[in-house]
């Protein structure tokens, strides 16, 4: 029996989503994101040149269909870039939920649409409620919190890093997702008390429907040494709703691999072992399950980095850079591959690096596959994803969806 690879690339859209005109960056619609596109035409423009140069180059992406799926969400020729006929299945996954957040996307891959309207923070200052910042200050042992507002990560911290390790009192701050993030300095604050703050706030917010606390943990004094997050973030998420495409496969005896942040996703339910890490570490991960993980395992791999370095920096030649290194990646996953083996490789959403504001961007995503024939699958839902899956390792399934296998 095969196993399935079920690989997410964090924000790696194609095209705006039927919808996308009701979702918003800055005050504009995003029914023009195209981050593949976008980031297609700045590279051949020569305007994504620091740190790698000349056309995006994603031989092992294009040969799984990647430009046929985009052609299909956006428009843009796959002609035009040169693509040749694709090896594997290939399509564009369109979402229900009505987030473009991490969890709903994710749920939605795994079979369980999100059956509610998250909660959100104002664009206010402050932002939280005091039944929120008091939590936070109580948990911390804190007089008060710092930012209070909407924010960029890495700039909240520059902005209030030398006040957060005079006075001991956390930087907290949320953007358009529903999200509590707060931000400490790992070593005068520590890694282990960050945790407890964010797990004590989340039994707070989560019942507001916000769907994530994260631990965004720091280093440096922001004099001789600049600010910068470590990759020891953690998200305090709440539990999918109802059991998932992880559930399904535990229940059967057979083993989840969730590598990166899929653990936190999912709350760590349905899920056997975590592995997680920087991408670099994380691309690892992956090529070791591909030579040892069981018969009938699922190997679920969420790649960040697209997303939180890249996409909400507006970032495009590291958004492009981060593509080129990662299709390397896929090619080496595919050489260890066994010939039963599935692997179907995502996103959840997207977050366009020339689009307005820096938030996600709400579009389809490609559904590219290796190991069930060749030829497209047309325009899927999320949560056909989780019924292939499932009929691929051939467990029941009470999830949505509809298997393209």
């Amino acid at each position: 029996m095969g196993r399935a690879f079920l690989v997410v690339m964090d924000s790696v859209g194609i095209g705006g989503a039927p919808d996308a005109d009701q979702f918003f960056n800055d005050g504009k619609p995003d029914n023009g994101a195209n981050t593949i596109g976008h980031i297609y035409e700045a590279c051949t423009n020569g305007e994504a040149e620091v740190g790698r140069s000349g056309p995006l180059t994603l031989p092992m992406l294009a040969r799984m269909g990647l430009y046929h799926a985009l052609e299909l969400a956006s428009g843009m020729p796959a002609g035009a870039v040169g693509a040749t006929d694709p090896v594997g299945l290939w399509g564009s996954g369109i979402e229900s939920s009505k987030g473009k957040d991490t969890p709903s996307g994710h749920w939605e891959l795994t079979g369980v649409p999100v059956p509610w309207e998250w909660g959100y923070f104002p664009q206010e200052v402050p932002s939280f409620p005091s039944e929120v910042s008091d939590a936070i200050a109580r948990a911390a042992g804190t007089s008060g919190i710092l930012a209070n507002c909407h924010a960029s990560g890495t700039e909240v911290i520059d902005r209030f890093g030398r006040q957060h390790i005079e006075t001991g009192m956390p930087i907290c701050y949320t953007s358009a997702d529903s999200v509590l993030q707060i931000a400490v300095h790992e070593d005068h604050f520590g890694l282990e008390r960050l945790y407890e703050v964010c797990r004590a706030c989340a039994s707070v917010v989560h019942p507001m429907r916000i769907g994530r606390v994260i631990a965004r943990p720091f280093v440096g004094d922001g004099v001789t040494e600049p600010f910068s997050r470590t990759p020891n973030r953690k998200d305090f998420a709440i539990a999918p709703p109802s059991p998932t495409l992880c559930d399904w496969v535990i229940g059967q005896g057979r083993k989840v691999y969730a590598v990166g942040k899929i653990g936190d996703i999912f709350s760590m339910q349905g899920i056997s072992e975590a592995l997680q890490g920087k991408d670099t570490e994380l691309a690892d991960h992956l090529l070791s399950l591909a030579e040892g993980a069981e018969d009938g395992a699922l190997v679920f791999a969420n790649f960040v980095e697209f997303d939180s370095e890249y996409g909400h920096r507006r970032d495009v030649a590291g958004y492009a850079g981060h593509l080129e290194w990662f299709d390397s990646v896929l090619a080496k996953l595919h050489e260890r591959l066994r010939d039963d083996d599935l692997l179907i490789v995502t996103a959840d959403h997207g977050n366009d690096p020339t689009w307005f504001g820096t938030d996600h961007t709400r579009e389809q995503v490609p559904i590219l596959v290796l190991g069930a024939g060749a030829g497209t699958i047309g325009r899927r839902a999320f949560s056909d994803v989780a019924a292939s899956v499932a009929a691929f390792l051939n467990i029941p399934r009470r999830g949505q969806g509809r298997s393209f296998l």
